[in-house]
């Protein structure tokens, strides 16, 4: 994995999980990076989100640490927001940074209570340990229930150079974004201005991370960064942004369906694809409202080629459409046309539906435009088993 020039990793065991394994990293620029940010929209949100917000605005968008934790999602406490300011304020000490350039990060259970000691009383071991090749360790820290970590890099040849990047992320449960979803950090070693890098990740996350979802949940601690530190020494300028945005976008994407593949009990990643909608916007409500359906999602983990969960599924997303126009495929084979059941033979299709990627496709004739792709995952009696028990 080619990196980005200009970071460093370190990860520990804090003492934050139940299993000794390490619990907190840390992702730090030698120069203070450009930044931006997304995060959840869920109207109960952690105390980390509240605070990297504020740095963020403080900042004017440069940032230079993220601390994460994994095993506590630091939210819905008494002492939440002391906890991350005093975690934030000890790291800033340690680098000689302006604590408004520390970010925070969460993950794990709600509503315990975090211990800050457990965390300032590691940062020394933490920062001794930054390494350039420390990326992996990370990506392996800030897991939940997560089977793998899950990391990406792409190099984007721009006028001035190679732009590198590279994300890692994490997530597996309380999956739907509204606009990220669990952690994830993207960093480049390229040069842009903070104004334009958010504009790339809104664009970026709208096609990525907006379309996936494991479970219909958004979480408390959603958190999505980019950094841009210039260490390479590209220059984003007007006539490369493109090229550069569909590196951080091909990234994202490769992220967010690494989070979908891996959802929790999932045996089948699930691609869907929505065409002939009035608009892109209609389009991905379609999209979202099948991925969402655990209808639909226990039939493909059954390999059941049941393709009036799908039309119906669709018809609940508040999208005006004409089911007469809907056709649908399920791995490539037409299940229904105009609405109605198509002929294909059910054996030869359900041994399709068996396979590790399941693709469906709904598509509306007509004069629609809009487009959307959306990943999910089949639903199994494993993520009730997952979840029945998550705190114990």
């Amino acid at each position: 994995m080619n990196l980005p020039l200009g970071y460093r990793y370190s990860s520990v065991y804090a003492g934050i999980r139940k299993q000794q394994k390490d619990d907190l990293g840390l992702i730090v620029s030698g120069t203070p990076a450009a930044a931006a940010a997304v995060f959840t929209q869920n109207r109960v949100q952690a105390a980390p989100v509240r605070l990297s917000r504020q740095h963020l605005r403080l900042s004017r968008g440069v940032v230079g640490a993220i601390l994460v934790n994994a095993g506590n999602a630091n939210c819905a406490t008494r002492t939440g927001d002391r906890v991350a300011l005093a975690s934030c304020r000890a790291l800033a000490r340690e680098l000689k940074l302006p604590v408004s350039q520390v970010l925070p990060a969460s993950t794990g259970v709600i509503g315990v209570e975090l211990n800050p000691r457990l965390i300032v009383n590691a940062l020394p071991r933490l920062v001794s340990g930054l390494a350039e090749g420390g990326f992996s360790q990370v990506a392996r820290a800030i897991m939940t229930t997560d089977t793998a970590p899950k990391m990406a890099c792409f190099e984007a040849r721009v006028g001035t150079g190679v732009a590198r990047i590279a994300g890692l992320t994490k997530g597996s449960g309380m999956i739907q974004p509204l606009m990220a979803t669990t952690l994830g950090f993207v960093m480049t070693d390229a040069r842009v201005a903070p104004a334009r890098l958010r504009g790339i990740l809104k664009r970026a996350v709208e096609v990525s991370y907006n379309r996936i979802s494991v479970d219909g949940d958004t979480s408390t601690n959603d958190t999505l960064v980019l950094l841009a530190n210039g260490a390479g020494g590209a220059v984003i300028r007007p006539k490369d942004e493109e090229r550069f945005e569909e590196g951080v976008t091909v990234v994202m994407q490769e992220l967010a369906r690494a989070i979908a593949r891996d959802g929790e009990g999932a045996r089948k990643l699930i691609t869907i694809h929505v065409e002939g909608a009035r608009d892109n916007d209609a389009a991905a409500r379609i999209a979202r409202a099948i991925a969402n359906s655990p209808l639909v999602k226990t039939a493909i983990a059954g390999s059941d080629p049941n393709w009036g969960r799908i039309l119906s599924a669709a018809g609940n997303a508040g999208v005006v459409f004409e089911p007469a126009r809907a056709d649908i495929e399920l791995q490539g084979m037409r299940v229904c046309r105009g609405g109605l059941a198509a002929n294909f033979v059910e054996e030869e299709l359900k041994k399709k539906l068996d396979q590790g990627e399941c693709e469906i496709r709904f598509t509306l004739r007509g004069s629609g435009k809009g487009y959307a792709c959306f990943w999910t995952c089949d639903l199994t009696e494993k993520y009730i088993e997952i979840n029945a028990s998550y705190r114990t």
